[in-house]
């Protein structure tokens, strides 16, 4: 992954949000979209943009793969970890099949359930 000096020393830090991020094949290169990295606490003036879209350093034989398999329908790359190996950064990424509509309606169905559940529990005070 292609950082400024702030990001790496923030993510030494371990202040970084994989949550809604996900990687895109351009033009042959793959970027890092949505990795929130949070500005260095003692940088002062030239601090980085928390949420700015960050480079993959790949293969080329690895990016053909990649763009081969996000093509098909419903495949999506998505970044598992980011961790550091000989003081390199690098980022674990998946190849992620998305949900089916009746998988979602389910999850929602689920979860609409806990929470019914928790209102009840606070409504009479069940612990």
């Amino acid at each position: 992954i292609v950082l400024l000096g702030t990001e790496v020393k923030s993510l030494r830090e371990g202040r970084a949000n994989l949550k809604d991020s996900y990687a895109r094949v351009k033009r042959n290169e793959v970027f890092l979209i949505g990795l929130h990295i949070s500005p260095y606490t003692h940088a002062s003036f030239d601090n980085h943009e928390p949420e700015r879209v960050r480079k993959l350093l790949l293969h080329r034989s690895e990016i053909k793969k990649l763009l081969g398999k996000t093509q098909e329908r419903g495949f999506s790359l998505v970044p598992l970890k980011v961790y550091f190996k000989q003081g390199k950064a690098k980022v674990e990424i998946a190849l992620a099949r998305g949900k089916r509509e009746y998988d979602k309606r389910e999850s929602l169905k689920r979860k609409e359930e806990t929470r019914e559940m928790e209102r009840l529990r606070k409504r009479h005070k069940i612990s």
